[in-house]
């Protein structure tokens, strides 16, 4: 008798799965629900609902697939690979023939190109033609995914291609865009630079990737300009999805655009820059910029779109107005965002590429030499040709002394003390130069309201800042140390700890003078952003936070803030540093992306950390 499914309670953090079919028998695979402590929370909580909803025997293996799916979930990617290797949830010795036939037995799943046909049978079981599919899991050629995030998915990807296929109306005449490309190419453009101007002059949509050095932003500032030059009116944003991402690309674009038109280099310079959730007007729980309330622009350029989850970008697309041309612009072989679904990623998948056609964009030629570091961040990156590159831990071995990548092999049983050396000096550059600040006189600063009572809306007026700011402001981004771990002897809590001491448990107006803090809120009425970084100073004995810009602010505006001398490698992502210093312990996990994006946040040298034997960078 088929038992009814029961209304499903609240899964932490949980993607809803939607409905699972009636008649599902979940495993009754004790050892694997033993082993629900070991997992996220995510994952124990399904593998504890699934059977209490379902009831009876199933096949062991099927719960091994909703476990390791549910982990990843949490790691942020919505789908397993039954082609790759075998995630740590399920048993080695079946993957994944056994797992793939336990799939096909099971009327949990659906293949995706079912999806549109509900009428079909599942995995050979007879469906009823009035009764839409309701399988939770989603069997797309290789790779599994839960169904509701696979619709999502799909959604997203079919409205960027749709955007992509829509031409300008009108069609700007074709010596127009003949006139913009030998303009570029006048400003040394290259052709697939110059290809990017038409692209922007043709279609509603462009997606422009390519790695460090690779003149993004000089193609951007182009494709700007002849947009500019075509319609001096255009309404124009720029966003990024970090306030340090968004701060990045407006001074990185206002430095390119010398040699535009002065007219039109001002009306770029001007251009309004934020975040994507400050541009969506966020509140915290929902966007207040929708279909309803759309966005009132003619050409979005979102920068750092390797950051973007699936969430965000459905939201934005939704708030996009049709006629609204969009620019995405990102590094692919970047770490996936934090939230789930990579969509820059699953954008540059070969079908999905042929979809979006010459919209779509990689800039090849490094334009910036930046010796050994550059080449090993470009050995990572996905695509390279076997046999192109050496494999990584030769290039490693083959580093010299005079090389700007360091390679330092310590023992994990303690923390790396090489690294926090470097981070002391850091330490005391910051703090010489914080006592250095020559304050103005206190009649200067009787208008400015620094106060943690003041009113929370409308930014305070900030006081004449002391002289010597610009050089504490800059050797905040001198050096940096990063960790694809928060515990640990090798994670960011443990190094703050050995930096900071006893002070780190007190109030952040208690830490030493010149701590960096990380700010972890968004504050439209100060003008600062979850992310952004700043720096405690000492103003005739009181403490405030420095940020750029330049802006004071009293400790007591910043809940829950941060020391900011290491960061995760994911907290780091839309910034530069002078110097990197890089952390990387053994993961279970292991995503060659964390080595890429750590070593590409130095714009001048690094220094790479491991274990004695770092299997995990074998090729």
């Amino acid at each position: 008798m088929t038992r009814k499914p029961q209304t499903a309670p609240d899964l932490p953090a949980a993607p809803d799965p939607q409905a699972d079919p009636p008649g599902f028998q979940p495993p009754a695979a004790q050892p694997a629900r033993a082993e629900a402590q070991a997992l996220g929370p995510l994952a124990a909580a399904l593998l504890e609902t699934l059977p209490r909803l379902y009831g009876g025997a199933g096949d062991p293996l099927l719960l091994e697939l909703i476990a390791a799916l549910a982990a990843a979930l949490e790691r942020g990617e919505l789908e397993l690979a039954l082609a790759g290797p075998a995630p740590a949830e399920v048993a080695a010795p079946h993957w994944p023939e056994g797992h793939r036939r336990a799939l096909e037995d099971s009327p949990l799943v659906v293949r995706a190109e079912a999806l549109a046909k509900p009428g079909e049978a599942l995995n050979g079981h007879p469906a009823d033609p009035t009764t839409p599919i309701e399988a939770p899991l989603v069997l797309d050629g290789d790779r599994l995914r839960w169904r509701r995030w696979h619709s999502k998915l799909e959604a997203v990807l079919a409205a960027l291609a749709e955007r992509a296929a829509a031409p300008l109306e009108p069609p700007l005449p074709p010596e127009a865009i003949e006139r913009a490309m030998a303009t570029a190419a006048g400003h040394g453009l290259d052709r697939q630079q110059q290809r990017a101007v038409a692209a922007l002059l043709r279609h509603r949509l462009v997606l422009l990737g390519g790695g460090p050095g690779t003149g993004k932003t000089s193609t951007v500032v182009q494709m700007l300009g002849a947009a500019l030059a075509v319609d001096p009116m255009l309404r124009l944003h720029l966003a990024a999805p970090t306030g340090k991402a968004a701060t990045r690309l407006q001074q990185a674009l206002a430095a390119g655009s010398g040699r535009l038109d002065p007219a039109i280099a001002a009306r770029l310079e001007r251009a309004p820059c934020t975040t994507l959730h400050r541009l969506l007007e966020s509140n915290g729980e929902r966007f207040g910029r929708h279909r309803r309330n759309p966005l009132g622009l003619d050409l979005l350029v979102v920068d750092e779109v390797s950051m973007v989850d699936l969430p965000l970008m459905q939201a934005l697309l939704d708030a996009l107005p049709a006629r609204c041309q969009l620019v995405l612009v990102g590094d692919p072989a970047q770490l996936a965002p934090v939230g789930p679904g990579a969509v820059l990623l699953e954008l540059h998948r070969p079908a999905r590429q042929a979809a979006l056609g010459e919209t779509m964009l990689e800039l090849t030629t490094t334009y910036r030499n930046n010796g050994a570091l550059a080449r090993v961040a470009q050995s990572l990156r996905p695509g390279v040709p076997p046999g192109e590159a050496p494999p990584l831990l030769v290039q490693l071995q083959d580093l010299s002394p005079a090389d700007n990548l360091r390679w330092h092999r310590l023992p994990l049983n303690r923390p790396p003390q090489p690294a926090l050396e470097r981070l002391r000096a850091h330490q005391q550059r910051l703090r010489a130069l914080a006592l250095a600040l020559t304050w103005p006189e206190p009649s200067a600063e009787a208008n400015a309201d620094l106060s943690p009572d003041s009113p929370a809306t409308g930014a305070p007026t900030q006081p004449p800042l002391a002289g010597g700011v610009e050089a504490l402001l800059a050797e905040l981004e001198a050096c940096i140390l990063l960790s694809p771990v928060r515990q640990g002897r090798w994670g960011v809590e443990e190094i703050h700890r050995q930096l900071l001491g006893d002070s780190l448990g007190r109030p952040l107006q208690h830490w030493p003078l010149a701590t960096p803090v990380l700010n972890q809120r968004n504050l439209p009425e100060q003008g600062l952003a979850n992310g952004d970084i700043g720096v405690l100073v000492e103003r005739r004995g009181e403490r405030l936070v420095l940020f750029p810009g330049p802006r004071l602010l009293h400790p007591a505006r910043l809940v829950g803030a941060e020391p900011a001398l290491a960061l995760t490698v994911h907290k780091s992502q839309g910034s530069q540093y002078g110097e990197v210093l890089l952390l990387l312990p053994p993961s279970r996990h292991w995503d060659p992306r964390l080595l890429y994006t750590g070593l590409t946040r130095a714009r001048l040298q690094a220094s790479l950390f491991t274990p004695p034997d770092p299997e995990w960078l074998l090729p």
